[in-house]
């Protein structure tokens, strides 16, 4: 249960939430330059773009959640339980790891359209990190400021989608995200008009009645419609604060509660933590579950010429200002 978003204001925003019901260990992670990518059938790639995001760093090989290139190209998996099936390595393609795909996109290509070209080569191989860490089932969303695309590995193949709205959550599948957002056309930060009947007099009661039926629960398809209606209607200022502070605002409409989403056993999805990165500047903010206080990591104040990861824990604990 994720949901990604994009958002721009004088800079381009990507993050997302990460809702689960258990932690990682994640930590905010920055590959530099010449950190070597060793690939299972690809070569080494020993310099590439820098990037930033969110991992789980396992044998100081960083499996990113989502993250963002120094030329500002982002990208973030979801789970996609159901539809993703992934394949055996196969002749005349490319054929990339589950988990490698998100720095072999990113530590290449500098935009957009280089993501695409690199995607209709490949194939997503059916080959976990490890035995400890069973195959993950994920789709994709990829973006710059020139738009997004959705990368879904399915039984009939990869389907490469343009994505016009800049969101993703889970399953279903993307094209039908789409079709599904036709159910809610009518719905409008305006005041509504009488359109049941013009020979009765209904009146309007409250504000924000153009909007009734936008769908509340936490369910992937609900969260889709909502995340989209309230990215695309956002309105904010464009200074970094008040940019960063709309982003938060619009992840937390999609957010879960513990208790709301019962994952058995006593277990409950939350969002772990949601992340918003300043794609233009490698500013990376984040907040978690616990700890509401936003934490930025800015990338170009690591040395991003290394050759070793750099890593910050998260900040989980809650911090409160007392007025004295």
């Amino acid at each position: 249960m994720c949901t990604a978003i994009t958002y721009q204001t004088k800079d381009f925003y990507f993050g997302r939430n990460l809702d689960l019901e258990y932690s990682y260990m994640e930590q905010v992670v920055v590959m530099p330059r010449n950190f070597p990518l060793h690939f299972r059938k690809l070569p080494d790639i020993n310099h590439h773009y820098a990037m930033i995001g969110m991992a789980f760093v396992q044998k100081d090989y960083p499996l990113y959640y989502e993250a963002t290139n120094e030329k500002g190209l982002s990208m973030a998996g979801l789970n996609f339980q159901g539809p993703a099936v992934f394949f055996p390595e196969t002749e005349g393609k490319d054929n990339v790891a589950l988990f490698e795909l998100l720095p072999w996109i990113l530590s290449q290509c500098e935009n957009l359209r280089q993501a695409r070209e690199l995607l209709e080569r490949m194939n997503i191989l059916n080959e976990s990190f490890s035995p400890e860490l069973p195959l993950a089932h994920l789709h994709w969303l990829i973006s710059d400021r020139s738009g997004s695309l959705v990368v879904e590995s399915m039984a009939d193949g990869l389907h490469i989608h343009e994505n016009p709205v800049g969101v993703l959550t889970n399953n279903p599948p993307f094209d039908y995200q789409m079709t599904h957002l036709a159910d809610f056309i009518n719905l409008t930060p305006m005041e509504p008009e009488n359109r049941f009947c013009k020979e009765i007099p209904l009146h309007k009661y409250c504000k924000g009645m153009g909007a009734l039926g936008l769908p509340g629960d936490v369910s992937s398809a609900s969260r889709f419609v909502r995340a989209a209606f309230h990215k695309l209607h956002s309105k904010s200022g464009e200074t970094e604060e008040e940019s960063v502070s709309q982003f938060f605002h619009i992840l937390a409409s999609v957010s879960m509660l513990r208790g709301c989403c019962d994952a058995g056993n006593g277990k409950y999805d939350i969002t772990v933590y949601s992340s918003c990165c300043n794609t233009d500047k490698g500013i990376y903010y984040y907040t978690t579950y616990d700890n509401c206080a936003i934490t930025a990591v800015d990338m170009h104040k690591t040395d991003l010429d290394a050759k070793n990861l750099t890593a910050y824990p998260l900040r989980k604990d809650m911090r409160i200002f007392m007025e004295e």
